[in-house]
Parts: C-alpha cells; sequence; structure tokens
C-alpha cells in the first residue's frame, strides 16, 4: 500500500505520524511511505533518515495526498487537509469529532475512511492509541502549571515542592485516569501535596497501592469539590469520556472560589474541557485569566515535546497501521473489534455514537458499514 505522512500544520504542532524506524518497518513489508520535506525536523528526524528507511520525500503536501491510500497523521485535518481528502482515503489519526463540528461534516462530505487514535479499544476497554500522548500530557500538565504558578507568568508566586519551613503547594487531580496517574508521579516527585478525585472506588484503591501515602485519594461522589478546589493552587483537569464531549465539574461560578493567581490546566481541552470557562490556546499563547485564575489550555499538549511524543506515539499505532496496510481497513477493523471501535466516519456516515449523538447526525454502526 502506498502510505503518506504530510507534515502537521496546526500551530506549533511539531509531531510526524511516522518516524524513521516505523517506514523502515513498513517499507521492509513491500508497503511504499511518502513522507512530506522536513516533516520531522522540529522533532528531530530528518530527511536523509527518511530516504534511509525506504520513503520518498515529497516536496508538497497536495502531492502526498494525490496519490497515498493512507494518510497517517498526529493530530486532526484542518479545514485545508479537509479539502485534499479523497473520497474512500483512509485516515489515521486523533480526530477528536465531540468537540468539531465543522470537522464531522468534511469528513463525512469526503467520503473517506476515517479511524480515529482515540477511540481504539483493547480488551480491557482502555484506550491503548491515546494512553502514550494522555501519559505525556499528563506529565507535561504539573511541568506546565508549576511554571504558571510563577509570578513572572501571572501565577500566586509559589513552588509548587515547597521548601525547608514551607508548605508545599495543593495540587487536585480531577480523573484517575492515565492523565491523572502521570500527572500524580510529576506532582508527588515534586513533593507537592497531591489530591486525586475519581469515581472508581476501585481505580482510588489502585492509586493509593501505587503512590502510598503521597497522595490523598477521594471518591467524587463523597467530595465536597467547592471545598477542594478552593483551597487548591493547581487543578489538573484529567477526565476523559471515550468519544464524546467531557462533562464540566468546574463551572463558573465555582471558579470564583478559587485563591487568586491559583492555576487551571485542562488537559481534556482536546474534547471541550472539563472547566466551564476553559478555551483553547496554543503554545505560542498558552494561558488567560479569568477571575484572577491562571488558564493553562493548550489542545496539542505533547506537540510541545514533539520527539518523545512521537515516538511514543508510533510506539502505539505502528502495529495497528502495519495491520492496516497488509489486510485492507476492512479486513483489519473486521478482524478486530478493538480495532473496529476506532472507525468513526466511513464513506458519509458516522459510525461512532457518541459523535453521531453530539451532533444529530444518523448513527451506522461500524459492523453494519463494513458489512
Amino acid at each position: 500500500m502506498k502510505i503518506g505522512v504530510p507534515k502537521e500544520i496546526k500551530p506549533q504542532e511539531n509531531r510526524i505520524g511516522l518516524t524513521p524506524e516505523s517506514v523502515k518497518t513498513l517499507t521492509s513489508n513491500g508497503h511504499e511511505v511518502l513522507v512530506e520535506n522536513n516533516g520531522g525536523f522540529e522533532a528531530g528526524f530528518y530527511n536523509d533518515q527518511y530516504r534511509s528507511a525506504g520513503a520518498k520525500i515529497i516536496d508538497k503536501a497536495e502531492d502526498i495526498f494525490n496519490e497515498a491510500e493512507i494518510i497517517v497523521k498526529v493530530k486532526e485535518p484542518l479545514s485545508n487537509e479537509v479539502k485534499m481528502i479523497r473520497e474512500n482515503q483512509i485516515v489515521f489519526t486523533y480526530l477528536h469529532l465531540a468537540a468539531a463540528k465543522e470537522l464531522t461534516q468534511g469528513l463525512i462530505d469526503s467520503k473517506s475512511v476515517c479511524i480515529a487514535y482515540e477511540t481504539v479499544t483493547d480488551n480491557n476497554g482502555r484506550l491503548p492509541l491515546l494512553a502514550p500522548m494522555s501519559a505525556v500530557a499528563g506529565r507535561m500538565s504539573v511541568q506546565a502549571g508549576a511554571h504558571c504558578l510563577e509570578k513572572n507568568q501571572k501565577g500566586r508566586g509559589l513552588l509548587l515542592g515547597g521548601a525547608p519551613g514551607v508548605e508545599p503547594g495543593n495540587v487536585v487531580i480531577l480523573g484517575g485516569g492515565v492523565v491523572g496517574e502521570n500527572a500524580a508521579v510529576i506532582a508527588v516527585g515534586m513533593q507537592a501535596k497531591v489530591h486525586i478525585v475519581d469515581k472508581s472506588e476501585a481505580r482510588l484503591k489502585q492509586l493509593t497501592d501505587m503512590f502510598g501515602d503521597k497522595i490523598i485519594p477521594q471518591l467524587s461522589d463523597k467530595t465536597d469539590l467547592e471545598k477542594l478546589i478552593s483551597e487548591c493552587d493547581l487543578l489538573i483537569g484529567g477526565v476523559l469520556i471515550p468519544g464524546t464531549e467531557a462533562p464540566k465539574l468546574v463551572t463558573k461560578d465555582m471558579l470564583k472560589l478559587m485563591k487568586r493567581g491559583s492555576v487551571i490546566v485542562d488537559v481534556a481541552i482536546d474534547q471541550g474541557g472539563c472547566i466551564e470557562t476553559s478555551k483553547p490556546t496554543t503554545h505560542a499563547e498558552p494561558t488567560y485569566i479569568i477571575d484572577d485564575v491562571v488558564h493553562y489550555c493548550v489542545a496539542n499538549m505533547p506537540g510541545g515535546v514533539p520527539r518523545t511524543s512521537t515516538i511514543a506515539l508510533n510506539n502505539a499505532t505502528l502495529p495497528f497501521l502495519v495491520k492496516l496496510a497488509k489486510e485492507g481497513y476492512v479486513k483489519a477493523l473486521k478482524d478486530d473489534p478493538n480495532f473496529m471501535a476506532g472507525l468513526n466516519v466511513h464513506k458519509g456516515q458516522v459510525t461512532y455514537k457518541a459523535v453521531a449523538d453530539s451532533f444529530g447526525h444518523s448513527y451506522v454502526s461500524a459492523k453494519e458499514a463494513l458489512n
């Protein structure tokens, strides 16, 4: 199969869909790989490395979209890219369609086959292609939040880990999934006081087994969230409902309870955010202030560490791509219900229920669409 890897065009997005090592795996299996000129440069992957791995370097994205049977990306296609997507072309990337009405319509109109990394599942109902980026974003969230707490960033002027004779900062993590767990790794490492709020007692027990008394687990049903956020210095939003918009756990009114100069990092912003006052920001302008609270809502956080992120993502996505290229999408998806869960749009039909429900589209199951 002919696989195309265009350069990402989202602002400050420096990841790339495939590493040279992944390209080598594909070309050694007889596939042709087209990589856009300097597409991996900012992540530290160079044209010569891609050529050595057997790829062809292509100057224009248009030529890649025109020739490739499979388009492999990192972020959702922007409007200029959507125009280039062809009927029956396979698009394999993060889509986050439940928070993107225009993109959803554009992909429906393109009559392409769109497989979203973030809704592919495993046998335990987890999201293996979302997990590596959630891990990166979770770790970055505390790093970014700690920076935003500095006075010259309009924060409280507080060192998250405290100092001899000085209490550490108070971190509240909403959601104990992959984001929450990885945020806790860094927050605990910084010696902050760490609360993790989750709705699952079993998950909180797992986290307690992992971190011991270095975290304070809190069951959401039994937690006074208003009191908790009024006392926190850094609030991490790490709540995810697969394929649909994140619930708004912190309202605009609740924001008024927070301390002046406290910080919110809403990692759920890709899915609309779990804080009512959240709106997407970029690495160039990552923060804004509402009610004296600093909001950090960068929609592609892992793009800030593109080398780490690209390698981590490829470790997860490559086996699926190899299967897709070898067997074709129909067989690859039919043979693996977990992979089939990634099919969001198929030749003009919405095949992921949460996306269909978000925008009032008719829903056709992936299984039905492939028959």
